[in-house]
Order: structure tokens, then C-alpha cells, then sequence
């Protein structure tokens, strides 16, 4: 699907990465397309899900959840039906806000967010309740937030040393 990206629509990817409120008329602006053109490849993306949402990002102290967990879970056994089960189950509690399923010595690790650890042990406790595949949930407590984000490079990888002929 990259291939499909020409240099302005990953220039409008950047800008719109990082301001989604960002007017057709002042993308055209910064790249140089008109208007009508910056709209045209926005509408494009859009249908392709090649942007797949614009939201806000909203401060979690600001709305009184000011504390981010990293649950490290693991499954009873390799389990594609607990796995899928819990997506499912997870989709309905925004605390929950993002999940990966991943290799190693846990099998899903999911960010979490809280107003304070009691609202998250009541949480863990529902994903204990409603996932009883899941055997064990290891959890960090974030400290500080170094860098948060979603921003995806668009940019095309160039070799820096390109192969000699």
C-alpha cells in the first residue's frame, strides 16, 4: 500500500499526523498543491484507511486519569480463541487503550490507564473475571512519561550506503 504513496500524499501524512485540524488550504499551502488536489488525496487516504482516524488527544491528568499501566499478560496455554475473546472483551473498556500480542515471555501486553491503582486493580480483577484464560497479569507502573505518541514516519527508506555495482 506504500508503493500507492507519492511524495505529496506522505508530506500530507506528516502534517496531518501531527495537526488533524489542519486545513486543505494550508497543506496546499506548505506543499504546494492546490487545494482541490490536497482534498482529492485526504478523501483518498481516508477511503484506502490509510488514515485510519483523527481524534484528539486528550491530557489524562487534565481528566483525572493520571496513571498508566503497562499489563504484561499471560495465556494458560496458547490460546488464538482467549486472544480473540479478550480483543473482543477489551473493545468495550476504554481504559484499556491499546493491546499487542507479542513473543516472548508474555503473550499480550495493553496500556492502560486509571484515575489511581485501586481503579486498576478493579479492572484487572473484571479482565481476571471476564478472560479466566488469562493466568497471570505482571504490571509496570509508569513513572513518567517520556514520549507518548502514534506518529508513524512516512517517509520512503533510502539505503545511506546504496550498493556498489
Amino acid at each position: 500500500m506504500t508503493d500507492a504513496l507519492d511524495a505529496f500524499d506522505r508530506k500530507i501524512l506528516n502534517i496531518v499526523q501531527r495537526d488533524c485540524t489542519a486545513t486543505a488550504d494550508a497543506i496546499a499551502d506548505r506543499i504546494g498543491l492546490s487545494t482541490s488536489a490536497v482534498q482529492k488525496r485526504l478523501k483518498r487516504m481516508r477511503t484506502d484507511r490509510i488514515i485510519s482516524a483523527e481524534i484528539a488527544v486528550v491530557d489524562r491528568a487534565a481528566v483525572g486519569r493520571p496513571m498508566t499501566f503497562i499489563a504484561a499478560m499471560e495465556i494458560e496455554r496458547e490460546n488464538y480463541e482467549t486472544v480473540a475473546k479478550f480483543r473482543e472483551w477489551a473493545r468495550s473498556q476504554d481504559e484499556v487503550q491499546q493491546i499487542y500480542y507479542v513473543t516472548g515471555a508474555v503473550d499480550l501486553i495493553a496500556i492502560i490507564t486509571a484515575s489511581d491503582v485501586e481503579a486498576y486493580d478493579r479492572l484487572t480483577a473484571r479482565i481476571m473475571q471476564s478472560n479466566p484464560m488469562i493466568r497471570r497479569i505482571n504490571t509496570n507502573v509508569v513513572l513518567s512519561s517520556i514520549k507518548i505518541g502514534l506518529f508513524v514516519p512516512v517517509e520512503r527508506e533510502v539505503d545511506e550506503d546504496p550498493p556498489s555495482s
